[in-house]
Formats: C-alpha cells, sequence, structure tokens
C-alpha cells in the first residue's frame, strides 16, 4: 500500500528529475547572487535607515532619509534631471532608430555595412572615452563652438557645460549619440523577422511607406521596442560616467542625477545614509519604470 502511494505521488510530478535536483543546479548562481547583488542591496537599505557620516557611530534615522527624498529640493533636482534625460536616453534614440531601421531595410545603398558600423560604435567604447570626447568637442574653444563661429554662427557659441540652461540638453545630447547605434540594430534585426509577406499584403491594398511603417513594421517591432526602451531607461536612470567626467553635476547641480548624488553624498559630504536612501530610491524608481514598459508591451500583444 505505502510503495502504491509513494509511485502515484511520484507520477503525479512533471517528467524529468526532482525540482531539489533543478535547484541544486542554480544553486551556485544563487550564491553569487545573493551574495554581491542582494547582500550589499540589504546593508543599503539599513544604511539607509542610519545617519552616518562613515566614520563615526551610526544613529537611527527612521524614515527621515525616505522623506528628504520628496522635501529636499536639492534632492529632487537630481530625480527630476534624470527623468528629463530619459527623453534623450531613451525616446529620441528609440525613435530615431526606427526612422533609421525603417529606412535601411526599404533602400539599399553602398557602404551600408559602413554606417551600420559608425552608429553602433559608441557602443563598444568606453563612456569615459566618450565623455573625454565630448568635453572636448564642447568646450568653449572646442569644435563645436569653432565651427559655429567659422559659418558665422559666432553668437550661437557658448560654453555648453557650463551653461545652466544649456548643460543638462547638451549632456542628453550626448546620450542620445551613445544609445541610438544599439536601438538601430535592435530594431534592424527585428525588421528582418518581419515576413516579406506582410509587407507585399500591404502594398497590394495600396500602403505607402507610411502607412507600411505604421501597420506592418512598428507592430512587428515591438518586442524590440520593449528591450530597446528597457536597456536605454536603466542606462540613463543610473548613469554617472558621462556626468562625472563632463559637468560633475555642474554648473551649481544643474546635471546633478541620483548616481551621481549618490558618489557625491557618500564620499565628498560624508552623507552615507541620504545616498543610501537615493540609491535605493534609484533602484526602486528602475524596477518600476522597467516593469510598466514590459506590462505595456505585454498588454498590447496580448
Amino acid at each position: 500500500m505505502k510503495y502504491t502511494a509513494l509511485t502515484r505521488a511520484y507520477r503525479r510530478r512533471a517528467p524529468g528529475e526532482p525540482r531539489a535536483i533543478g535547484y541544486l543546479y542554480i544553486l551556485p548562481a544563487l550564491i553569487v547572487y545573493a551574495v554581491f547583488l542582494l547582500y550589499p542591496f540589504g546593508q543599503s537599505v539599513w544604511l539607509s535607515s542610519q545617519h552616518w557620516d562613515g566614520l563615526t557611530v551610526a544613529t537611527p534615522a527612521g524614515f527621515d532619509n525616505y522623506r528628504a527624498l520628496f522635501s529636499d529640493p536639492s534632492l529632487r533636482a537630481p530625480f527630476l534631471h534624470a527623468l528629463l534625460l530619459l527623453v534623450f536616453y531613451a525616446a529620441l534614440p528609440v525613435a530615431i532608430g526606427l526612422l533609421l531601421a525603417a529606412v535601411m531595410s526599404r533602400v539599399r545603398v553602398r557602404g551600408m555595412t559602413f554606417f551600420r558600423t559608425v552608429l553602433f560604435l559608441p557602443q563598444v567604447l568606453a563612456l569615459i572615452v566618450v565623455g573625454v570626447a565630448w568635453r572636448s568637442i564642447l568646450a568653449p574653444d572646442g569644435l563645436l563652438n569653432d565651427t559655429l563661429r567659422a559659418v558665422g554662427l559666432g553668437g550661437l557659441a557658448r560654453p555648453w557645460l557650463g551653461d545652466y540652461t544649456w548643460a543638462l540638453p547638451a549632456v542628453g545630447v550626448i546620450g542620445t549619440w551613445v544609445g541610438t547605434g544599439l536601438c538601430m540594430v535592435l530594431f534592424l534585426a527585428g525588421a528582418q523577422r518581419i515576413p516579406r509577406e506582410l509587407y507585399e499584403a500591404a502594398r497590394m491594398d495600396g500602403a505607402g511607406p507610411l502607412r507600411e511603417f505604421l501597420t506592418v513594421t512598428l507592430p512587428g517591432l515591438r518586442p524590440q521596442i520593449a528591450v530597446a526602451l528597457t536597456l536605454t531607461i536603466v542606462a540613463g536612470l543610473r548613469n554617472f560616467d558621462l556626468i562625472y567626467i563632463t559637468t560633475s553635476g555642474g554648473p551649481g547641480n544643474a546635471t546633478s542625477v541620483p548616481a551621481y548624488e549618490v558618489y557625491h553624498r557618500a564620499f565628498e559630504t560624508n552623507q552615507v545614509g541620504s545616498a543610501a536612501a537615493v540609491g535605493v530610491g534609484l533602484t526602486v524608481l528602475i524596477f518600476v519604470l522597467t516593469v510598466t514598459v514590459s506590462r505595456l508591451v505585454e498588454g498590447r500583444r496580448a
């Protein structure tokens, strides 16, 4: 009787090895994940509830550091700057990438491979190199201002990275340049998987290039758009390298973003608890935005 009951219980299980064996396979990865990600994140959550300068004994702060994220203008501003930069880091690269992919998939031009390589090149370069190069281009005596003066538009020349009005858009343009190539390559790969029959059917119905793009190409690229938005949103929100190299959060705090604010508060002003709260808040913001993008795309596909 006992043997029969055990046999029936085993047969009710999913085919393959017992589930416990499956957990053993992923145990090494789970250990690494827990040690290097979950444990540090837990430490950050704990530090965010403390007043600590990194040297003396920490004192409990409760939710004071989190309340400051909403009440302190110097902490609200970096998050607002990061959300504004998403226009340059996510929206514009996706839009330009879609446009380039649509044109390249319809028009055959000599040197197309070279053109794709040049656009994708920023993904290969380290962001430190990108920041140094663009800092030189946007300097008061840099290439951009010299070009404007050479063509008679010297009145438009300005210290782009030192101007309170233009510093943040200038950094955003760099992010657009970096992200466009990645989006274009993703969309080109996705466009190649769209059945040619759909385009032929659309043309037989009298669809022009714009309608063909809206009714065939765009719906077929939804998975790639979701991936591109996720990658660019995460890259934009955790942006530190470009800000540190080009402006260091200046002028004033006109280009400060959460990732830079974490560094500034933890290592320059010794506000470790506040820095940890900013880091936790940034993590939550990234999670909410990426999940929202994924759910919106899944809902549309359903």
